[in-house]
């Protein structure tokens, strides 16, 4: 190394002079410096000084480093530091032992042409390197970072934190400011969340709607952060990072609204939702649905596919339902299956309809699991059912009804005198027909009241209330009796004719005539029987009729063949008697809509 004459070996290189007291003291001062001091001179910053504190930062002596260059020490692209600011860089210096060293230099001002750095240690050497690689990769990540000053109360923004934001890059908004441009509830949870992690020094994480300028679009932004604290334990600012989360906000909003409509539609559907996992036989539950149908608990927890079939589904179902199972899993792994399960709760039998797919990993290997819904169809199996009972029930009668009005064009047209006397008989029955069907017909069971029929025949010849208190003209005397479709049409149009020979030949014909209508249900081993009397007084004599009628043959051969009935007449000169014993059909439960089977 090249000394100059004056210079000795180990001394510190040309300080000031000692001769003086000036001199002495600024000597002294830069010997004692806690800090590394070199002086450099000349265009090509020649060493000619440094301090015990800059040879023990670089591990040399004076004579290592007097008289070389500050290109010996540092890289050429190392960043020089600003006079003019006093700013520090961080640089990395090597040292005689050919080692390095990272360290931050300040320039102090030129003086005599010469030029003072100012050398200290790095204490996390590269630390402004890697907070800019740090802030790149947030950028490339859509992160912005930002900080805040409690003395300031400033919030200072990177370009990308700014260009979230809607904001110039810096100190550029206050967190007052920033507040107004947040929803309310928003604002409400962030400073809830803050008072919370604050004292603790935990980070927080929240999602916010942010007015955007210049146009105040409504964004999403995530916001995370921690307060930092001085040595004291107060709090010396925050800092974190800030993303833009609009987009991702909407999709989690339209996969929430399209999960809504599915569970509304499930819902309104009664569907049940599940999976069924193939590799461990285990299933998931996703609605209440689904613990309703099965009749469990959630604490009972859900069933295997093994379970399901030993112990739930009927044993007549289990074939074709694995039939249907192993088609779907060989085939195009779409489900459809119906059979009868074993409620838990009850346990009733249900049938159920499931459809599902089966999800393959790859196209060609084994299903990984199948996603389907399960459907409650009992209700709808009955349903079923009884409308094509009903359908047959409907047959049956249009064809006897047609039946009946083919006997009564016949029987009426033999037996009627003129074209006039054709018409009322025949338009009397026919409407008598057409009530009984109407009462048949609105009512539920598909039943008529007998006494309904009675009262809608004789109410026109009735002078009061028909009951036996009244003792009126007509009387009618019996318990409440819903007659079965299957009887009720023969024997309204009994009544029919009984009520009309009564009109015109009997006890109604004149105002001295009544009728008294008895009935009664009496048992007769395992069924019930009605006993049905009919009675006329008080009209004109009776007589056996020369022939008979429709109404005789109706009377005597309807009600014996479609009722199954014992009818007896007797026509006594005072009144005519009628008495009949029909066994009461039991009743089809297959015919209530109302049934629950």
């Amino acid at each position: 190394m090249n000394h100059r004459p004056d210079q000795q070996p180990g001394r510190h290189g040309d300080a000031p002079d000692p001769g003086s007291s000036e001199d002495a003291g600024a000597r002294f001062a830069f010997e004692a410096a806690p800090l590394g001091l070199v002086c450099l001179a000349g265009p090509d910053d020649r060493i000619v000084a440094v301090n015990p504190r800059l040879c023990a930062l670089l591990s040399a002596t004076p004579a290592d480093l007097l008289g070389r260059t500050l290109a010996d020490l540092t890289d050429a692209d190392a960043a020089a530091p600003d006079t003019a600011s006093g700013a520090a860089v961080e640089q990395c210096w090597r040292r005689p032992d050919r080692g390095a060293v990272w360290v931050m230099v300040r320039a102090g001002p030129p003086r005599d042409g010469r030029r003072v750095l100012v050398v200290e240690a790095a204490e996390d050497h590269g630390a402004a390197a890697r907070a800019e690689q740090t802030r790149l990769a947030l950028a490339s990540a859509g992160l912005g970072d930002w900080s805040w000053s409690p003395a300031s109360g400033a919030i200072t923004l990177s370009e990308r934190a700014a260009e979230i934001l809607g904001l110039h890059p810096g100190p550029s908004i206050t967190w007052e400011e920033l507040q107004l441009r947040l929803r309310r509830d928003d604002l409400e949870r962030a400073r809830a969340l803050i008072h919370e992690t604050m004292p603790e020094g935990r980070a927080y994480a929240i999602d916010l709607r942010y007015r955007r300028p210049p146009d105040d679009q409504e964004v999403w932004i995530s916001a995370r952060g921690r307060a930092q604290f001085g040595p004291d334990g107060t709090v010396t600012g925050m800092i974190g990072v800030v993303q833009d989360v609009t987009a991702r906000e909407e999709a989690r909003r339209a996969l929430h609204d399209r999960e809504q409509r599915l569970r509304v539609a499930t819902s309104v559907a009664a569907l049940g939702i599940f999976e069924w996992h193939l590799l461990d036989d285990q299933a998931l539950w996703e609605n209440e649905r689904m613990w309703e149908i099965f009749g469990r608990r959630p604490q009972d927890g859900t069933i295997s596919m093994t379970e399901f079939f030993r112990d739930v589904m009927h044993p007549e179902d289990k074939g074709p339902f694995r039939a249907a199972v192993a088609a779907a899993v060989q085939g195009e792994g779409v489900l459809h299956a119906t059979g009868r399960v074993r409620r838990a709760s009850d346990g009733t039998w249900r049938t159920i309809e499931m459809a599902g797919r089966f999800e393959r990993d790859t196209p060609g290997s084994l299903p990984r699991r199948l996603i389907g819904v399960v459907a409650d169809i009992t209700d709808r199996r009955l349903a079923e059912e009884r409308q094509t009972l009903l359908i047959r029930e409907l047959h049956h009668r249009v064809k006897n009804t047609l039946a009946t009005v083919q006997a009564i064009v016949g029987s009426t047209a033999r037996t009627a005198s003129s074209i006039e006397s054709f018409y009322e008989a025949f338009v009397g029955r026919i409407m008598s027909l057409a009530h009984t069907h109407s009462v048949l017909t609105e009512d539920v069971w598909q039943t008529a009241s007998l006494r309904g029929l009675l009262e809608n025949e004789l109410k026109p010849y009735a002078d009061g209330p028909m009951t036996p208190e009244a003792d009126g003209r007509v009387t009618l005397d019996g318990p409440a009796v819903d007659l079965a479709s299957e009887i009720a049409v023969p024997i309204g149009m009994a009544i029919h004719e009984l009520t009309t020979n009564a009109a015109k030949y009997g006890a109604l014909s004149n105002r001295a005539g009544r009728v008294r209508v008895r009935w009664s249900l009496e048992p007769e081993g395992e069924r019930v029987v009605l006993r049905f009397e009919w009675r006329e007084t008080g009209g004109p004599l009776v007589k056996p009729p020369s022939r008979q009628g429709f109404g005789s043959r109706l009377l005597q051969r309807v009600l014996s063949t479609q009722v199954q009935a014992n009818v007896a007449i007797d026509y006594d000169p005072e009144g005519l008697r009628l008495t009949m014993l029909a066994p009461m059909p039991k009743r089809n439960i297959a015919l209530n809509p109302l049934a629950k089977l």
